[in-house]
């Protein structure tokens, strides 16, 4: 083979292989508008979802914002009406005593007087029993429980056996719905 002949063939090599590589070259760049497309698509349906969620999260605070509030009011009206069944239910009461201060004044007969207070206490004691107010029953010789009683003074015990024990009840202790809301105020024996 001569020159020009090994050159025709070296070139017509080159030129075979250039297309080639001009179809790689143009694969790589549709590649890339594809892959592009693919990112932007993605990004666009993460950034929706981001929208979205950054939505539900502002819906969702804002519900609860309102939900405290009004939690908040609806717990001030109850402190404000909490004691309104129970004034209701003491009315009564209080009209019984208006009543029986009334007749003091006027009737001399002290038996009847004192059957009409025993009549009101009787029905006082009936209306705070069912609001759930009971009193503490304590003997004199029972043991000290600081959970339930308040040792007001501590004297010497009288015998043996009532030391640390209580000697003698000075008020009575309350329950309202099994909590003590008035601690019962005791002696207790040193």
């Amino acid at each position: 083979m001569s020159d020009k002949d090994t050159k025709k063939a070296q070139e017509n090599e080159e030129l075979q292989d250039q297309p080639v590589n001009a179809e790689a070259n143009g694969q790589e760049e549709q590649q890339d508008p594809e892959e592009t497309t693919e990112e932007t698509t993605q990004e666009d349906t993460t950034a929706i979802e981001l929208a979205e969620m950054k939505d539900k999260f502002v819906r969702l605070m804002a519900e609860f914002e309102n939900f405290r509030r009004r939690t908040a009011k609806e717990r001030i009206e109850l402190t404000k009406t909490a004691s309104q069944d129970v004034m209701v239910e003491l009315l009564p009461v209080l009209d019984d005593m208006e009543r029986a201060r009334q007749s003091i004044e006027t009737t001399k007969d002290v038996d009847a007087m004192l059957q009409g207070l025993e009549l009101v206490f009787h029905k006082l004691k009936h209306v705070t029993h069912q609001k759930g107010l009971k009193p503490m029953d304590i003997q004199a010789g029972a043991d000290f429980d600081a959970d339930m009683h308040e040792a007001v003074t501590q004297i010497p015990a009288p015998s043996e056996d009532l030391k640390g024990k209580i000697v003698d009840v000075i008020e009575k202790g309350y329950t309202l719905n099994e909590k003590v809301i008035r601690f019962a105020k005791v002696i207790i024996g040193a």
